[in-house]
């Protein structure tokens, strides 16, 4: 039992490029013991991923494994340990042991299905290659997974296709169909990062009850601090392809040694970070923007957004062919107020509303009842009800940031023509003017100015995203709507991107809303905290507040499934498996919600106020 599960020595992957070849993994060295999870930490381009995909051998057709070995030692094979470098990735026994004795679960499970088939078909798909049985015996052992997994409804789930399926499902879909073979290595790259963090929260439980009943390893890809201290027993920690540092989770928390490691630590949003305290990439971002004091021009402090009591509703299909129709309410009585030069985080789980209300903001869609008023200094206007020059320069004055900055950057255009593309739309200067502005503008996000010719796919994802904050600038807004801007980033680029939003907005006066599912992250950079569930705002006050003294069940469950970097503070996985914590009708009295009533958003201390029952309902009760 003390002979690895998995060793990897010396190995190195090379990449040829148009500009030769370069060492993604440089040789690596690392074991993975039975029935233990070693996490693999970095930031993006660091090897990470290349690493697992050369122990699948899954490598992209430019890189090739140049030496090392990956020797597998299966406990259901009675045969010496096999060397996985060696072997042909398209083999009949690489075959049977890709997926069969060594599954992997994707980063985006959205990208890693087929759209065109159904869950049930994908996940019994593994089980008839690898254990050659018939379908009725394969649809059975699914629903088996299904209900392992945290299906809710486990025989749906066979008919269910991957667009029905909510960002957890799929995870789960993921994992069900990497774990129906019963495999003895689970690679997990990335497995919850596009997730919220009670999501997050559920998946690393499952992951772990799972490795706990089967025996399996796990072979942890990150770049989550919290996510590695709360799962994993061994950590490696590389960079450039070579490891910089490894042992003991404990031991690496509490005395790291390397250098990179200890900058790494300190790139990490936390709680405790004292006031006017920054966090510290590991490459500083050097811009030219003014940073200080606002412009002394500012006006008198006034509300820029006004959200009162909107509401949108969506009509489903409950089916198919059934023709029923159900009504969804995703924004339910929600009033928010933005104050000019401030930051307002909204927070709460995928599907809460966070993004409709950006969208109803941005007048993307249209509110079914209430208002949005915007103020720009002249005074409050209805932005549902602007047109003409006035809805023009509510256009400019209001833009967003996306969460993908790849997808919404187009891959056809140049820097230069992103950048002045807004100008072009607005008919702003000349054609000497819109260059000199889109120069400017990469000096304030910190990007060579060499840049401008350059297309999207040539930027790191930090440096896309540093585009999409260059662009919402062009047109000099007053307000950005920040729609997760960095749940997509490692930590030392989000440190990079948090500290240039935080500067630009000292430099130039703007006002954010801050959309996130990372509280930590907004901690960092909000004045006021909003946190969002099922539609309903629950709870609203400063963040020293929030986080010192929260009053709703839900905010208190939101906190509670935020992994920090410290074993020594581990999840409470209890707390979090019941997921009544997102349930109106589950909450406590006076917070609990029955069916139609959305209850009253109550003052509880100065600027702070947690959503309660209504008062006649709690009379009643």
């Amino acid at each position: 039992m003390n002979v690895p599960l998995l060793t990897v020595r010396d190995l190195s992957v090379e990449i040829a490029t148009d500009t030769g070849t370069f060492r993604a993994v440089d040789g690596l060295n690392f074991t993975i013991p039975r029935g233990k999870t070693v996490a693999v930490v970095g930031e993006s381009g660091s090897g990470k991923s290349v690493t697992a995909q050369a122990i699948m051998r899954i490598l992209p057709k430019v890189a090739r494994i140049s030496s090392g070995s990956i020797l597998f030692d299966d406990p259901a094979d009675r045969h010496p340990p096999l060397d996985v470098a060696a072997l042909d990735g398209t083999s009949e026994r690489m075959r049977q042991v890709r997926g069969g004795r060594i599954a992997m679960i994707f980063q985006e499970p959205m990208t890693s299905l087929s759209p065109l088939h159904t869950v049930g078909d994908q996940v019994t798909e593994a089980l008839k290659i690898h254990a050659k049985v018939d379908d009725a015996a394969a649809q059975a052992r699914a629903v088996e997974v299904f209900e392992r997994v945290g299906f809710p409804d486990p025989k749906r789930a066979l008919v269910t296709y991957p667009f029905e399926l909510s960002g957890g499902l799929r995870q789960r879909a993921m994992i069900a169909m990497a774990l129906i073979t019963r495999p003895a290595l689970l690679v997990a790259d990335e497995p919850t990062t596009a997730l919220d963090v009670t999501t997050q929260a559920q998946i690393l439980d499952l992951i772990r009850e799972l490795q706990a009943d089967t025996g399996m390893s796990v072979l942890l890809i990150t770049h989550d601090l919290g996510v590695v201290a709360n799962m994993a027993d061994e950590v490696v920690v590389m960079y450039r392809g070579q490891v910089m540092e490894s042992g003991e989770r404990d031991e690496i928390f509490r005395r790291p040694r390397h250098a990179y490691l200890k900058a790494l630590i300190q790139a990490v949003p936390r709680f405790a970070m004292e006031p006017g305290e920054r966090l510290t990439p590991l490459r500083a971002v050097k811009t030219h923007a003014t940073v200080g004091t606002r412009p002394a021009t500012v006006s008198p402090p006034r509300n820029v957004l006004d959200v009162r009591s909107i509401t949108k509703s969506y009509t489903l299909r409950s089916g198919w062919f059934s023709g029923k129709l159900r009504e969804i309410r995703a924004v339910d009585d929600v009033s928010l107020s933005l104050r000019c030069g401030q930051t307002l985080g909204l927070v709460g789980e995928s599907g809460c509303g966070k993004t409709t209300v950006s969208k109803m903001i941005s007048r993307a869609i249209k509110p079914d009842s209430g208002q949005i008023h915007f103020d720009d200094g002249s005074g409050p206007r209805d932005v549902h009800r602007l047109d003409g020059s006035a809805l023009t320069a509510y256009r400019r004055a209001v833009q967003f940031v996306f969460q993908d900055p790849f997808s919404s950057l187009n891959p056809r255009m140049t820097v230069y023509e992103i950048l002045t593309e807004p100008l072009r739309i607005h008919n702003i200067g000349t054609s000497d003017e819109r260059f000199a502005r889109a120069k400017d503008l990469l000096d304030m996000v910190g990007l060579d100015r060499r840049s401008l010719r350059r297309y999207p796919h040539s930027f790191s994802g930090g440096q896309r995203q540093r585009l999409g904050i260059a662009r919402a600038l062009a047109l000099e807004p007053q307000v950005l709507l920040c729609d997760e801007p960095v749940s997509a980033l490692d930590v030392s680029v989000q440190a990079q991107v948090l500290n240039l939003l935080k500067d630009l907005q000292s430099a130039l006066g703007l006002s954010y809303l801050f959309v996130s599912h990372n509280l930590a992250v907004v901690d960092y950079v909000a004045d006021t905290i909003a946190v969002m569930c099922r539609g309903h705002i629950v709870e609203q006050a400063s963040a020293a507040a929030l986080f010192r003294n929260p009053a709703h069940p839900y905010t208190s469950a939101l906190l509670a499934a935020v992994p920090y970097p410290d074993p020594e503070r581990p999840l409470d996985f209890g707390k979090l498996r019941s997921g009544r914590f997102s349930n109106p009708a589950a909450w406590p009295e006076p917070y609990r919600l029955a069916e139609g009533d959305p209850g009253v958003m109550t003052d509880i201390a100065p600027d702070h106020r947690v959503r309660m029952m209504s008062t006649d309902l709690a009379r009643a009760a």
